[in-house]
């Protein structure tokens, strides 16, 4: 039963992503809240808003709002990431990754899972080009090649 009830929960959570309407978590609580689900709080729809790769980006209105890039989701193999990233270099203070069309944030919050062990200190993303901070400098060469390793072996 709490499995049901959990996947309902996914399922109303993405229905309202889908509407493209709610620009803050706590829009998309008291929706919930209205939808039966009282148990949701704001710390668990920030959790699953990372979970499920949304955003915040402008809806025909031009209002900033929280949606699910339906062409990216979150793949759940290494292949489809190799696709996404067209290319990796550095200019000897940060790592730059240009990617296709929407993926930078994606790519740009994998990195930012993997963080310091690969050397990233931090990631910037626009829409297809994410700058990456290394944790030092003086290492560039390691973090480029973490960051190679992770998108160009599959």
């Amino acid at each position: 039963m709490a499995q049901n009830k959990a996947d309902k929960l996914v399922e109303a959570f993405k229905a309202l992503l889908r509407e493209e309407r709610y620009g803050s978590q706590g829009e998309i609580v008291k929706c919930l809240q209205d939808q039966g689900f009282q148990n949701i709080s704001q710390s668990k729809v920030s959790r699953m808003l990372s979970k499920y790769g949304a955003v915040r980006t402008r809806n025909a209105r031009q209002e900033m709002v929280y949606c699910l890039p339906a062409e990216l989701g979150i793949p759940s193999t290494r292949a489809p990431l190799t696709q996404l990233v067209l290319d990796i270099q550095h200019n000897d203070v940060m790592v730059i990754i240009r990617t296709t069309p929407g993926a930078a944030q994606l790519i740009a919050r994998l990195l930012d899972s993997v963080g310091k062990q690969e050397g990233v200190l931090g990631t910037i993303a626009g829409d297809d080009t994410i700058f990456i901070a290394p944790l030092k400098v003086s290492e560039i060469d390691f973090t480029l090649q973490k960051v190679k390793e992770l998108f160009e072996n599959a």
